[in-house]
């Protein structure tokens, strides 16, 4: 009877130790849950929020794969059209396009944050946005590896940093595998093509030419101004590229405005045209900065691998 005494005597103790130790943790977990968060976007400015948001608008289908990535989807309120990955996200409410957004519907989904494509929207529509006073963060990843920057700075605003932190974990052993597999490749001269009428391509600052460079290709119009620039024909064929890639079809590029390389088979002396080294990569995949861009990224690798086992002359 006393051994029983004093084993409970022990016990009570340990049960308050505990119950202590649970309300404690459960008092952090809500503090932190109310925290204010303050991160950097890609334009430079500071975004803080008082509390993790909880209702979010993505206004490009990047930001969409970010937001889903990063943990976000349940805190989703909002997407422009094509937002259509993962499966889940086409059933958000939309609210416009990269080209007009529908400001009403924005306002009546009562968004604490809004994520913002700084080059894809409107100049205007962005000024009548900040004139809601929701916090704007811009989203605009320019390198490969801007985009596991991007998951983590949206794990912050979101609180859900221990999933956006592991997404991007995973991201970078995608790319570093990539970068280890092809770092060492003979280099390969590739002319990407945005569009053929105007003949259109993407310069160094942009993020498929860091893809291009990962694979161990060189981007024969890296050093040309804009971000999109214009080339002309004779351009192309003085720069001779060994292979010449360009988006497929995808959510945000229909079949109908797919760019056509066959045309370039009228200059059969072309080292691509001549080695048959005409890619085109499912464009979802290439054009969207983010972390889906490391299947794309494999499949632009794969695609130069087999120009060089049809190349027969060094890059120029």
């Amino acid at each position: 009877m006393t051994c029983l005494t004093r084993s409970a005597r022990f016990a009570r103790p340990a049960r308050r130790l505990i119950h202590w130790f649970s309300a404690a943790a459960l008092a952090l977990t809500a503090l932190s849950a109310h925290a204010a968060v303050t991160v950097t976007d890609d334009s430079g400015a500071t975004v803080t929020l008082a509390a993790p948001a909880q209702r979010v608008i993505s206004l490009a289908p990047h930001v969409t794969e970010l937001l889903y990535a990063a943990g976000g989807g349940p805190k989703m309120v909002g997407a422009v059209s094509y937002s259509d990955y993962p499966p889940e996200a086409k059933q958000l409410p939309r609210v416009g396009d990269n080209k007009a957004l529908d400001l009403e519907r924005i306002v009546a989904l009562k968004p604490d944050l809004i994520v913002v494509w700084r080059h894809g929207n409107a100049q205007r529509q962005l000024e009548r946005l900040r004139e809601l006073h929701v916090p704007l963060f811009f989203s605009e990843p320019r390198r490969l590896d801007d985009i596991a920057v991007s998951l983590t700075k949206l794990g912050r605003l979101l609180g859900t940093s221990t999933s956006a932190d592991a997404a991007a974990a995973v991201y970078r052993e995608d790319i570093a595998r990539l970068r280890a597999l092809y770092a060492n490749r003979p280099v390969v001269s590739v002319f990407y093509q945005v569009w053929d009428r105007p003949l259109m391509t993407l310069n160094g600052e942009h993020m498929i030419s860091d893809v291009i460079a990962l694979c161990g290709g060189r981007n024969v119009f890296a050093d040309l101004q804009p971000l999109v620039p214009t080339v002309s024909t004779e351009a192309v064929l003085a720069a001779n590229p060994q292979a010449i890639v360009t988006a497929a079809s995808g959510a945000t590029q229909p079949d109908t405005t797919l760019p056509q390389l066959d045309t370039w088979r009228a200059w059969p002396r072309l080292a691509a045209v001549a080695n048959n080294n005409l890619f085109a990569i499912d464009g979802d995949l290439i054009n969207r900065p983010a972390p889906r861009i490391a299947q794309g990224a494999r499949q632009l690798c794969e695609d130069l691998e087999l120009a060089r086992s049809r190349t027969n002359k060094p890059a120029p």
